[in-house]
């Protein structure tokens, strides 16, 4: 647990209150048309070994009207090509290639492979797993963890092992009950399902419904590379890990996916209001975050959230009210179980719930993916 050793030795600041642009990972509908395929060969000019996404830039002598000049290969992240056993120095320039994908929505030279192949020998590259990823266990769960006072733990079971919880088994908020199918991105399989998402305020729908319709194209957390506050941190790809300070009484949740960012749990007993030193008067990404231990349970309570990001994957609206009650509970070594109602009348007609399960993925070190302009 390199990461959280490091924030607990340094930590001295309360970068909430400035946090850093992190994730950059984008729908893959929003810029690449799925419903159609294309194939060019070329040669490459460039390998941009860089986040969020690797490309490739080959220059196309194909004679077909618009095939020609220099054209932009996107590739998966630096993480899942590093696991496939690749690195920055798996292409170089002059190297003949066929690269077969999705075509961009707006015309531009790009393309996204799903299949890339060395023209000479036809050998076959870049083919790793892609969207969330399970875990591999050699035994079966054992029972959780717990701290000498029988807490339960929610980080390693040792001290010198390392773990994050990922794999979330649903990747959309949506009020418990409901049985939509969404992608890994929040995104309606359909659209005519979207009032069933969550007890709306009309504005809030039709919101919704317009960020839907518009493939996710305007999530501020790709465009701008702002944060995934609220329940959205615990539906991403690479999850989170939990640093507990027991002796300052405070949790850092480190989050994947971002430029090594987290939020504060503070377990002290402090009133739920901004802080005189801190965070009196701003609100915040993450917000103001108090919990208390409920037998088995940390009961977390959460204001104070600005308006500029998308709390749940899917583009779902919400308003400076936004208060969250979540529950974490370690059912056991490898599961977590949380539990968040959502209080928000500005944007919603009533409170509601939702919940699901991550995995723990041991003697694992948390992915790092910083964000990264290197979009053609």
């Amino acid at each position: 647990m390199k990461y959280g050793v490091s924030i607990l030795a340094t930590l001295g600041i309360l970068v909430m209150l400035t946090v850093a642009p992190i994730l950059g990972h984008q729908e893959l509908k929003a810029k690449f048309d799925t419903t159609k395929t294309m194939t060019i060969k070329g040669i490459v000019t460039k390998f941009d070994w860089s986040n969020p996404q690797v490309h490739v830039f080959i220059n196309v002598t194909d004679p077909a009207p618009n095939r020609g000049s220099n054209w932009a290969v996107e590739l998966e992240s630096i993480v899942e090509l590093q696991k496939g056993g690749f690195s920055k120095d798996s292409l170089k320039p002059g190297d003949a290639v066929t690269v077969a994908g999705n075509p961009a929505r707006d015309g531009s030279r790009q393309v996204w492979s799903t299949a890339f192949t060395m023209t000479n020998g036809g050998k076959k590259m870049f083919d790793v797993p892609t969207g969330i990823q399970q875990p591999k266990y050699t035994a079966a769960a054992g029972p959780t963890p717990r701290w000498p006072d029988n807490q339960p733990k929610l980080g390693p079971a040792k001290e010198g092992e390392t773990g994050y919880w990922a794999a979330p088994t649903q990747t959309s908020l949506m009020q418990a009950g409901v049985n939509v199918k969404t992608d890994e991105w929040g995104l309606l399989d359909n659209i005519g399902d979207a009032e069933k998402v969550a007890p709306f305020q009309p504005w809030a729908r039709d919101l919704y419904i317009y960020r839907q319709k518009n493939f996710l194209k305007d999530d501020p957390t790709y465009l701008y590379c702002l944060p995934p506050g609220g329940p959205r941190q615990f539906m991403m790809r690479y999850g989170v890990q939990f640093a507990e300070d027991r002796d300052h009484k405070r949790i850092f949740v480190l989050i994947g996916s971002v430029n090594r960012n987290y939020r504060i749990i503070y377990t002290d007993g402090r009133e739920q209001k901004g802080q005189p030193r801190g965070d009196a008067d701003n609100p915040l990404y993450y917000g103001r975050a108090v919990g208390k231990w409920d037998g088995d349970s940390l009961v977390v309570d959460t204001k104070g959230f600005l308006e500029r990001f998308w709390f749940s994957n899917g583009g779902l609206p919400h308003t400076a009210q936004l208060h969250l009650i979540e529950k974490y509970t370690r059912v056991d070594a490898y599961t977590l179980k949380y539990e968040v109602t959502v209080d928000d009348p500005g944007a919603y007609t009533k409170q509601w719930t939702s919940t699901w399960n991550l995995k723990w993925f041991p003697n694992e070190e948390l992915p790092i993916n910083f964000c990264q302009d290197n979009r053609p």
